[in-house]
């Protein structure tokens, strides 16, 4: 685009936003792309949840494969990280409602929470954990 067309252009009032490579990943950002990764898997631990469900309901003998992959050591790596993820996406959630309010915007703030909701569903989950399969 030549100068003069440039110049004749009205100017916007938004910044434009820098390349993606001069952002420095922080704790924020990998707390906004896992919120959004669960969401995704807890799409799909719900559709197993559905699939355990109507083999209940529908078709003992599938039920009976059904629990014993549960038991397995895989379909335990798979409760134990749809219940992480169910956790997480819990906790981040609140963490919105949160900033909904106004609060805990600032760069600082954003970073602590951020760590404290990767905590948090870590210790939530093991508590879940705990309670459903060490019962």
């Amino acid at each position: 685009m030549n100068t003069e067309a440039q110049a004749s252009r009205p100017q916007s009032a938004r910044p434009l936003s820098p390349h993606l490579q001069i952002w420095r990943f922080t704790p924020s950002m990998a707390a906004s792309i896992t919120h959004r990764f669960t969401g995704v898997i807890n799409y799909g631990g719900l559709l197993l949840v559905g699939v355990w469900l109507a083999s209940l309901a529908f078709a003992p003998e599938l039920y009976s494969a059904v629990a014993g992959f549960a038991r397995s050591p895989l379909g335990l790596i798979i409760i134990a990280g749809f219940v992480w993820s169910l956790s997480y996406h819990l906790l981040n959630g609140l963490r919105h409602l949160y900033w909904d309010t106004g609060r805990g915007l600032a760069p600082a703030t954003a970073k602590k929470t951020s760590i404290a909701v990767y905590a948090g569903s870590v210790v939530l989950a093991a508590v879940i954990l705990w309670a459903g399969l060490g019962a």
